[in-house]
């Protein structure tokens, strides 16, 4: 199995029953491969995934990794639509970011190789991270609230000089964990 891809399985009832989609890589609409946008509970068997609650990889991004989820509330979703996702690519477990308070890689910034819990602890004097560097082996996910909570973005390695290419709505990020990487 490719260090790319993985098996996920989106069940439409909790606990893992009723209807079944079986995903190997990416899936850019659920609804093209037969199976509605209700998802109750998800079963990752291998790698991890970013899902999104609008097809083409659009919406709301929620981090999975290998485990088990029986309800949507496990994955700190509202409610229980998806419609799309995608294996997360790493490449091993070397882990090292990046983070600057203005766009393009401007103003203070602060490296981490780490989870971190609360960045204004580490020396952001802002509340924002408007570009980041993501080096090594693998991905990050970053969190617009304290201690892992809130709405959260997904980056994998590579340069990115503003907020906006993560996807987010705006550059607030207070905290900030590294993807397992579970095979």
């Amino acid at each position: 199995m490719s260090q790319y891809s993985g098996k996920v399985v989106f069940y439409e009832g909790k606990c893992f029953t009723g209807r079944q989609l079986d995903v190997f890589g990416d899936c850019d609409n659920f609804q093209d491969r037969g199976f509605m946008n209700r998802v109750n509970s998800i079963r990752v068997e291998s790698g991890a995934f970013v899902c999104y609650d609008h097809p083409d990889f659009k919406g709301q991004q929620y981090i999975l990794e290998r485990g088990e989820y029986p309800e949507f509330q496990r994955w700190n979703a509202h409610n229980d639509h998806l419609g799309s996702c995608r294996p997360i690519r790493m490449h091993g477990e070397h882990y090292r970011i990046e983070l600057f308070e203005e766009p393009n890689f401007a103003g203070q910034f602060v490296e981490l190789c780490q989870d971190c819990p609360f960045l204004q602890g580490q020396g952001m004097v802002k509340n924002c991270v408007n570009s980041l560097k993501a080096y090594g082996d693998g991905a990050w996910v970053l969190y617009e609230e304290p201690n892992y909570r809130g709405r959260m973005y997904v980056v994998e390695r590579g340069d990115y000089c503003s907020h906006m290419q993560w996807q987010a709505q705006n550059p607030n990020i207070k905290s900030i964990r590294r993807v397992a990487n579970n095979f």
